[in-house]
């Protein structure tokens, strides 16, 4: 008889978002900043008028990529609240709460390919005062993201604490969980309050900043939870899931 484990497809589903999140992250917050010219308003405006459609992709590809985490916390609610219902739960909110944050900080990119536009209101302004402001727009939409790495950080500790409990995955991969945690925290913090080691920081902690979420990701997409297969549910119970 054919077994079937929902757990199993809980994992691999959790995986997926993960992926599909990565990729949309990848894109939005690597790819699209590397157009910025840091501190000079000119270059930028020439490097953001050049690439236009690859930035509005990439403020989609933000926007995607805040939608996603909604369905990748989801999932995970519904593969760890078993382990603790509670730390699930806390789970969600920080995720909930990084959301918004991250949908009003999309607003300063859109800012600013509005004044590297042509409308015919900006008139009143000249070019270099034009790139100026949108480039403070940029500056400000890399404060929000910091901000919003806080709840990066704070969603993986519930999260860590959940997979190191659950008797299913790996227990090490929930301590890189939360070293990851502590690492989106660290980057977040120190760019807020102590901006000139920001770069130093982000450096010194790229490794601990991705090998968490990483590890998890592969684990969940190519080997799944370890859990004992059962026969295959009613029509009922596959509905409901």
């Amino acid at each position: 008889m054919t077994t079937y484990a929902p757990e199993r497809r809980a994992a691999r589903v959790a995986g997926v978002w993960y992926l599909l999140l990565a990729i949309a992250g990848i894109f939005a917050y690597k790819y699209v900043p590397s157009l910025i010219a840091s501190g000079n308003a000119t270059a930028t405006a020439s490097n953001f008028m050049a690439y236009g459609t690859v930035v509005r992709i990439g403020i989609v590809a933000e926007l995607t990529e805040a939608v996603l985490s909604i369905f990748l916390v989801r999932a995970l609610y519904r593969l760890l609240s078993g382990v603790n219902r509670s730390h699930a739960s806390l789970m969600v909110t920080l995720v909930l709460v990084a959301v918004p944050i991250d949908f009003v900080v999309v607003l300063n990119e859109i800012a600013a390919l509005m004044l590297y536009g042509n409308s015919s209101f900006l008139s009143v302004f000249g070019r270099p005062q034009l790139d100026a402001f949108a480039l403070m727009f940029l500056d400000l939409h890399a404060q929000g993201l910091y901000v919003v790495s806080i709840f990066w950080g704070l969603w993986l500790f519930p999260f860590g604490v959940l997979v190191f409990r659950s008797g299913f995955i790996p227990r090490v991969l929930g301590v890189l969980l939360v070293i990851n945690g502590f690492a989106y925290l660290a980057i977040g913090l120190v760019s807020l309050v102590l901006p000139p080691y920001a770069n130093g920081v982000s450096q010194a902690l790229l490794l601990p900043e991705a090998l968490g979420e990483l590890s998890i990701m592969l684990w969940l997409l190519i080997r799944g939870v370890r859990v004992e297969h059962r026969t295959a549910p009613s029509l009922a119970e596959s509905l409901s899931l």
